[in-house]
């Protein structure tokens, strides 16, 4: 496989090291919202919000728009929310596994 396309992955990946851009993504889940919004939602100080806006946008995550005053951020791609579930739902099962093993040694 193309080599160009491992570095892509890797770079990709790396925007989803954060927990915060995480969540940021996921309050992105139900549509557009500005960094305002984000800001309350996300319970952070808005230049942190603003700075990983910058990140996932620079990376092509999410999209802007722009109304008077206000800029809304949302998905640029909805695939980008499905491998996110996906990787959720492994994790999700690995912490049953996990729950269930420590049962097994109690």
């Amino acid at each position: 496989m193309d080599k160009k396309i491992f570095e892509m992955h890797a770079e990709i990946c790396k925007v989803f090291t954060n927990p915060k851009r995480l969540e940021i993504i996921s309050l992105l889940r139900d549509g557009e919202k500005t960094v305002n919004e984000l800001t309350e939602l996300a319970g952070v100080p808005q230049a942190n919000v603003s700075q990983h806006l910058t990140v996932l946008r620079q990376n092509n995550v999410v999209t802007t728009r722009r109304d008077g005053a206000n800029i809304y951020y949302k998905i640029a791609n909805l695939k980008i929310m499905q491998a996110c579930d996906l990787m959720r739902e492994v994790l999700l099962e690995q912490l049953k596994e996990n729950e269930k093993l420590v049962k097994r040694m109690l």
